[in-house]
């Protein structure tokens, strides 16, 4: 047992299916970038920590639809061509400074295309073309824990029906096993988003003036599937104000969000001691139901997390680390420091990367400090070791926040050094078993700290057209029964998958925050007509007529476009679970 407590770094790996899907400047390239900023950086990180005896034990949330993607057979060779492109466009960078007399860009230019030949070296060689391999490895190695998510990200409290979580939560826990030989310990609610039991009834859409009805609790849907863990956000637990982790990501937020929602803790435990972020508890929403098997939960611990998410505040904010939004043109790559965080994008100094390891270790220390006085307090307070939680998503550290995967390095070289032990969520659970059980609230991480960045008057049309889907695809799986023709399970089972297409919270976080917003109204009413198209196919199979060759051509070409979750079992969508 660590003698000042637990550190358990939470990161979450996700992005929406972009495959076959366009490219730039909405599309692929997303996936090409988080893979050669975040995702390789990271494993190399891990990789020399290990080698150095100092284990990681990060959490590392990898979604369904993100492993899909990344194991692809169109990813790899599109990687490769990505790093090439972007060497070759630092190197036509470097011959402009060169001719124009700015050596020190030039030699900024020159780093960038070592970078991007190293990254795609690593990735041929030590990596064999294979990142899910790669963390799977390291996993093996007893390094770090991978923990699953939804199949593809649906937001669970607004689903409209209790089927779709089902499926949503069965696929993530299927695909997990498929691709790590063992089943998932812990899952990563998207967007952290939690809903208990009770009767509860569509906010828009058909169905909303009808009655409520009773639905299930996230929670349990988590327990059937084996499920040990998860992660929440701070006023969860302890109720009060919620702002929300993207705030200053995203500043549009700020403008539009209408106010705090007053959620508050439901329960206070059974112990009558305070709830505290730097313990673990067990959740249940369901009064009287066996806890045996009970999701235990981790809070986000709000110090720590806000010295990392603020770019203002926080660390990625310092002068001195790379300007995310300052591009070369028309190369794109980054050659400015941040200067000040409030500073025009004219007013941006070049980039020092002499400059950078001081500052990364001592944000790094500082860190550490922080964590260090928020569990000698806690143990002060109990007289027990507590666990600072810090939840972050994956593509901050390299993209966002280029320096991020060197910190992140630095705070577990740092915490080697103290009596910290770094755990993952199943190294924390073993050394101090969670007996609380609680009745959480309804909530999430977004801003105000409920639903509003996913169902706000921006995005309410497309909750309607999911409710509108859903329904149209449990009726026609209930309806083709448990043994359904098989000449209709084809259609049958494509229809269902672009339903989970249909579904991701991606698309209404990129309408809200106008990050991608024109892509997100494409695709989704995209997956909404091929929801609509399928339903009338798979329908008329069911009733043993096949579709005429213009529509077999268009379904043979759709599934070969949405070729994921070959594993997909139709029996999720006729059961709400037990």
């Amino acid at each position: 047992m660590a003698a000042k407590g637990y550190f358990s770094l939470f990161l979450h790996s996700h992005l929406p299916w972009v495959m076959n899907h366009g490219k730039w400047p909405h599309g692929s390239s997303w996936l090409m970038e988080a893979a050669a900023e975040c995702y390789l950086p990271l494993l190399e990180v891990f990789g020399r920590l290990a080698k150095d005896g100092i284990r990681p034990a990060v959490t590392i949330g990898i979604t369904p639809v993100l492993a899909e993607m990344l194991v692809h057979p169109n990813f790899a060779p599109e990687f490769e061509e990505y790093c090439e492109a972007r060497a070759k466009a630092a190197d036509e960078d470097l011959a402009v400074f060169k001719k124009t007399g700015l050596p020190r860009m030039e030699r900024l230019a020159a780093l960038l295309g070592e970078s991007y030949r190293k990254t795609l070296e690593r990735f041929k060689g030590e990596h064999r073309r294979d990142i899910v391999g790669a963390f799977r490895k390291l996993q093996d190695a007893g390094q770090l824990e991978v923990i699953t998510c939804n199949a593809t990200h649906g937001y669970m409290p607004l689903l409209g029906r209790d089927e779709c979580v089902n499926a949503q939560v069965a696929l993530g826990a299927l695909s997990y096993q498929k691709r790590f030989g063992k089943k998932a310990a812990g899952i990563w609610m998207p967007e952290c988003a939690y809903r208990p039991a009770y009767p509860w009834k569509r906010p828009v859409g058909p169905g909303s003036d009808a009655g409520a009805t009773a639905r299930r609790g996230v929670d349990e849907f988590l327990q059937e599937r084996g499920i040990r863990f998860t992660i929440v956000d701070t006023h969860l637990l302890k109720g009060g104000e919620a702002l929300g982790v993207y705030r200053e990501r995203f500043r549009i937020l700020q403008d539009l969000y209408p106010g705090d929602t007053g959620a508050t803790a439901m329960a206070q435990g059974g112990s009558g001691k305070p709830l505290t972020s730097n313990e673990a508890y067990l959740m249940s929403s369901t009064p009287g139901k066996s806890i045996d098997k009970a999701v235990a939960f981790f809070t986000r611990d709000a110090e720590t997390s806000l010295q990392v998410w603020s770019g203002e505040h926080g660390y990625p904010g310092d002068g001195a680390y790379r300007d995310f939004h300052k591009k070369a043109f028309p190369s794109g790559h980054q050659y400015w420091r941040v200067t000040d965080p409030k500073a025009d994008l004219g007013s941006k100094d070049l980039y020092d990367p002499e400059a950078i390891p001081a500052r990364v270790a001592s944000h790094a220390d500082h860190f550490v400090s922080v964590v260090s006085r928020a569990l000698a307090a806690h143990q002060e307070r109990t007289g027990a070791p507590g666990v600072v939680a810090a939840p972050f998503d994956t593509e901050l550290f390299g993209h966002w926040w280029h320096e991020g995967p060197m910190w992140l390095e630095q705070v577990f070289r740092a915490l080697a050094k103290t009596g910290i032990q770094a755990a993952t969520g199943s190294d924390y659970l073993a050394a101090r078993p969670p007996e609380t059980v609680l009745r959480l609230p309804e909530g999430s991480w977004g801003e105000g700290g409920h639903h509003w960045v996913w169902l706000n008057p921006r995005t309410e049309w497309t909750w309607r057209k999911v409710y509108e889907a859903e329904d149209k695809v449990v009726r026609l799986v209930q309806k083709a029964g448990a043994k359904p023709d098989p000449e209709a399970v084809p259609y049958l089972t494509q229809l269902v998958r672009q339903l989970l297409l249909l579904e991701a919270s991606d698309w209404q976080f990129l309408i809200t925050t106008v990050s991608a917003a024109d892509y997100s109204e494409m695709r989704f009413a995209e997956h909404f007509g091929e929801v609509e198209r399928l339903s009338a196919i798979a329908g008329r199979a069911l009733e043993g007529k096949k579709p005429d060759p213009p529509e077999e051509a268009w379904y043979q070409t759709v599934a070969k476009r949405d070729d994921l979750f070959p594993e997909i079992d139709l029996s999720w969508w006729r059961s709400t679970g037990a």
